[in-house]
């Protein structure tokens, strides 16, 4: 009987139907890319500079741009494993062009505009 009674529960542990998440407030987000808001502001010429220096340097790393409508975000990993990010609202220029790259292999990355690309080739390169 006790055998019976651990291995129903080893089962009902085991079940990946048993947690679904609600994905409807989300915006999923599985595949290679970067991530951008879809309204930025365009005001801050620093901004923008370094923001599309970003953009072309992941471009060239063959991770597609993905605009998104949502401030809800939840990104799944290869081995399942999801994060949700939400995105508060944008309080300046920096803010409103953020930058998140995602690789399914390993956590996103929020990318500080001010950094430039030297914080994206480590996560390229796994470091």
């Amino acid at each position: 009987m006790r055998y019976l009674l651990l291995s129903l529960a080893m089962l009902a542990a085991c079940n990946p139907t048993r947690e679904k998440t609600d994905t409807s407030h989300y915006e999923v987000i599985s595949e290679k890319c970067f991530v951008l808001r879809e309204k930025h502001s365009t005001a801050d010429s620093a901004v923008n500079a370094g923001r599309d220096s970003i953009i072309r340097y992941l471009q060239q790393n063959n991770f597609p741009a993905r605009y998104v409508q949502k401030d809800s975000l939840m990104f799944r990993r290869a081995n399942a494993m999801q994060v949700e990010i939400v995105l508060p609202p944008p309080q300046d220029a920096w803010e409103s062009n953020t930058i998140i790259v995602f690789d399914p292999q390993k956590n996103p990355l929020f990318v500080n505009l001010r950094k430039g690309t030297s914080q994206i080739q480590q996560y390229i390169s796994g470091q």
